[in-house]
Order: structure tokens, then sequence, then C-alpha cells
């Protein structure tokens, strides 16, 4: 898939969808029922509902009033952008919210910020991931939660705090690192100058791409267009001192959309609602508002993106009812030397998770662990486990996995392709230097 991939311009999540096809009914004997429940439904709603959502938000400027408020706030600052982005995926994954949620609601947003403001856009993608990351791990985070009830089970000792300041520390060492290997240094002395009349570098926010395909019925677009220009703001431009100011119902929809997100968050973060209906269900609100701009928005669905992650996705699952990983797994856990299976294990939970589900891999390798980690071999638990719990959610800024993907669907402006090809290329560095890293920090050491 890859290779094929890699060399001509098909779709991977095509390939993948054939390949589970294949592998699963010519190799595995599975039914083709089967096959397709492993179809990510919630991954696949989540993208729809959110990049249906922001499309409707930029669409009617709300994305630009929200980057107007916030840099304001820093005063102009703009490197800062980036670390507030980071530390509030992070403050909200560290009091209970799941990392996609968390990314899927920010990530839009800090896209929005890095067009305006010309910062690089996988810089504040990265970040936004692994702010995210780097919070998961608290004691009433959900990856810490499933991490220290898995230990505790077993009977092994278990440090809350240090699992999640290992995470926190790792995933912030690494931010530090991308910031100023990716243009950071330039950003110190950049400033935004409310105070001069002329336009933004940027004349426009965009979170989501141009609508195009055969979804665009009639003269949608036309109809869209001139609905956006009734209700925002100038659009030469919307961040300028000098902005006309919107009429009566453009302030009241846009403030409307700024409740719809609050929304959002308070029933996800707070009730545990899913994010895709959740997103849907306001984005429809939203729609019948100004009902125009849903024929647009709707087109600005990343399709192409939602049909990658969810045909890879579902190709795995494929491979874990084949039983592949718990084979692995098995089969490291079983090695002679303590040391050298543990540092393959984080291998192993770090490779799957770029692919897979985070916390399904928490809860299935850290088990195979067990046995060898009870018989005293001079492997240290709670090392071991702060070493799996990095390796397992670190490399959730791969394309193909929750995280990266909303960030993919998110990142506009720019060459798709070549967005993707770095993200990949990224992803695949971390995939293999963190569980390195992490287990001579943690276990060796």
């Amino acid at each position: 898939m890859f290779v094929v991939a890699t060399i001509w311009p098909i779709n991977m999540g095509v390939l993948a969808f054939v390949g589970a096809f294949l592998v699963g009914t010519l190799v595995a004997g599975m039914q083709t029922k089967d096959i397709i429940a492993g179809f990510p439904g919630t991954l696949f709603l989540t993208l729809v509902g959110i990049t249906y959502l922001f499309a409707i938000a930029q669409n009617n400027g709300t994305i630009d009033l929200l980057v107007r408020v916030a840099v304001r706030a820093v005063r102009g600052r703009i490197a800062a952008i980036p670390w507030i982005m980071f530390g509030i995926t992070a403050a909200l994954t560290s009091v209970g919210a799941v990392s996609p949620a968390a990314v899927a609601i920010i990530a839009p947003i800090a896209m929005g910020f890095a067009v305006r403001y010309g910062i690089n856009q996988l810089l504040m993608g990265l970040l936004v991931i692994h702010g995210a990351q780097g919070g998961g791990f608290s004691p009433i985070s959900i990856y810490g939660g499933i991490t220290n009830t898995v230990v505790m089970k077993a009977g092994l000792p278990v440090s809350e705090l240090f699992t999640f300041f290992a995470s926190l520390g790792v995933n912030l060492t690494v931010s530090v690192i991308l910031f100023f290997a990716m243009g950071g240094r330039k950003l110190l002395s950049a400033r935004a100058d409310f105070s001069a009349a002329t336009p933004m570098p940027v004349p426009n926010t965009q979170v989501v791409t141009a609508q195009r395909g055969p979804q665009a019925y009639g003269d949608s677009e036309n109809e869209a267009r001139s609905e956006e220009r009734r209700i925002s703001n100038d659009p030469e431009d919307p961040l300028g001192e000098d902005a006309a100011q919107p009429t009566g119902g453009s302030r009241l929809y846009q403030i409307t959309t700024l409740v719809g997100l609050v929304t959002l968050a308070v029933l996800v973060l707070g009730f545990n609602q899913d994010i895709g209906f959740v997103s849907i269900t306001i984005g429809l609100v939203l729609s019948l508002m100004a009902p125009n701009l849903q024929k647009r928005a709707i087109g600005q669905v990343s399709w192409p993106e939602i049909m990658l992650i969810t045909g890879v996705s579902t190709y795995v699952v494929v491979l874990e009812k084949m039983g592949t990983i718990n084979f692995v797994g098995h089969s490291v856990a079983g090695l002679a030397s303590p040391m050298t299976a543990a540092l393959l294990l984080c291998f192993i939970g770090a490779v799957v998770s770029a692919f897979a589900s985070s916390t399904a891999v928490l809860g299935s390798l850290i088990p195979l662990a067990v046995p060898f980690l009870q018989s005293g071999t001079g492997v240290n638990p709670v090392g071991f486990i702060g070493a799996m719990a990095v390796s397992s959610t670190i490399v959730d800024v791969s394309p193909f996995s929750t995280n990266g993907a909303i960030v993919l669907a998110s990142a506009k402006n720019v060459d798709r392709d070549a967005f993707f090809r770095k993200l990949m290329g990224y992803g695949a560095l971390i995939t293999v230097v963190a569980p390195v890293v992490v287990w001579f920090l943690f276990v060796v050491l």
C-alpha cells in the first residue's frame, strides 16, 4: 500500500479497503460482514462532523473573529500562538478529554492562526497533537485511567505522577525542538500590529477547502458566496481595525456559532458525548439559520483524507482479528532478554498505535508485558509503563492515526500531497526514535 501510493497518485484508503477485503477473505477466511464491522465509524463521524461544522464557521466569518480576539489577547506576539494551542490541548486532555476530541476542537482554529500569520502549519499541527498527548496521562485522564487500571489489576507498582510527567516532559521537549527547527526563531521577533490600516498578509483564514465534486448541486457555490458576503465582514481585511462592522444578522450568526463551538466543547469534554454526532447536530442548527451555507459546507468536508484514514484503519482491524498483532506481541514477550523484550514491546506499541487506537494498544500490550515484569528480571515496572505509555501515544502525529488525520484534514492553502508526506515522514521518524529514547531514559537508566 505504501509503495503503490507513493509511486502513483492513488488514494491509500482505496488500496487499504481492497487489501482488507482480499487479505480478510482469502487469507483469514473472514466474512465480509466481519471486515465491514472493522470500519471505524466513530472516527469517520468525527472527521465529517468537525470539518462540516468548521466549514460553516469559516464561511460565516466566525473563524476570523476568533483569530482577531485571540491574537489581541497575546498582544500580537506571534510566537506565543503555537504554545497557547499546546497548552490548551494539554489542559483539556489532562482534565479528562479524549485526545482526538481536544485535537478536533483546537486544530482547525490553530490552523487558521497559522495561515493568517505565516506560521508553519506542520509546526502548529504537531504542537497541538503533542500538547494533547502531553496532558493525556494525568491521573484523571482517559489514558491515565486505562494505564493505571491495567497495571494495578496486574498487581504491579504504579506511579501515576511519573507516567504523567514522563509523557508531558517528552512531548514538551519534542515540541521545543520542533519549534526552533520549523521557523520558531523567526516568530520570536514577529508582531501583529493592529494599529496599521493595511490588510493582513493572508486575506482569508481558510480551515477547510473550497467546495468541489459532484456534491455541488445547481448554483449552490454562487448562492453560498452570496450568503457569505451578506453575513460576513469586509472580505478585503476581515481582521483589520477598519473592517466594516457586520450587520445585526451577521453578528448574531457569528455569536450563535461561537455558542455552538462552546457547546460542542462542553458536551464532549464535560458530558462525554460523541463529538461526531454533536458537531453535525450543531452544524445542522447553524445551517437552518442560513440554508445556502449548507450547500457549500457539505462539499468542504475532507473526503479524500477521510477515505484514506478509514481505509487504513479497517485494514489494521483485519490484522488484529487475524491475530497478527497478538502473535507478534507474545513472541516478543517470550524473548530471553527482558531488556530486549521491553524495547521491542515499546516498538510494537509505537508501530501499532501509529495506525490504530492508542487506547486499544495501551489496554492490550501492557498486559503482554506483565509476565516478565513480575518475574524479577530487573526491569523497573514503573519505568517500563512510562516508556510504554509515551511510545504508544506520541506517534499519534501519524496521518493514519485519529489526531494526525484531524490535523491533515485541517491544513489548508498548502500542497496537500506534500503536507501528507511531511506528516508521514515525521510520524515515521518519531515512531523509530521515540521508543529507543524513552526505553533508554525510563528503563535502562
